[in-house]
């Protein structure tokens, strides 16, 4: 467990939660302070500050725990669709622990997640193609 982070202190059951699944290495649960009903958060067990850092085993195991908890939540709550997300660094979170957000939406929600947009620039985006494909063919 991590120093003073909230959701070590859930995983560890030392901070009540209301836990929508778990297995292993990750564990869902509603978020405090939810967007709309049924926004939960999925986290890994072991603390971890990045969810794009973190082993393939655990990485794959959020995800597989996004889905199901999506599906559960689907089930129940019948929402018009889903926003799922994850946010990292100081600009966009408060928990350094890593986690991703599984939002129901319905037509009539307040829900706004908007990213102002630009046309692609070919120049541009050929250069950003060509550095991240021989960084990651290394």
């Amino acid at each position: 467990m991590h120093d003073d982070c909230q959701f070590c202190e859930i995983v560890a059951g030392d901070r009540p939660a209301h836990v929508l699944y778990e297995d292993e290495l990750t564990l869902s649960f509603l978020d405090t302070n939810p967007a709309v009903v049924g926004h939960a958060l999925v986290v890994p067990r072991a603390h971890e500050e990045e969810i794009v850092t973190i082993d393939g085993a655990t990485s794959a195991a959020v995800f597989e725990t996004v889905r199901t908890v999506a599906n559960g939540l689907e089930a129940v709550l019948e929402p018009d669709g889903f926003s799922t997300f994850h946010t990292s660094g100081p600009l966009v979170g408060t928990v350094d622990h890593a986690h991703v957000h599984v939002v129901p939406r319905f037509a009539d929600d307040d829900v706004a997640l908007s990213l102002p947009r630009t046309e692609l620039d070919d120049d541009d985006a050929s250069v950003l193609t060509d550095r991240v494909r021989a960084h990651l063919e290394r």
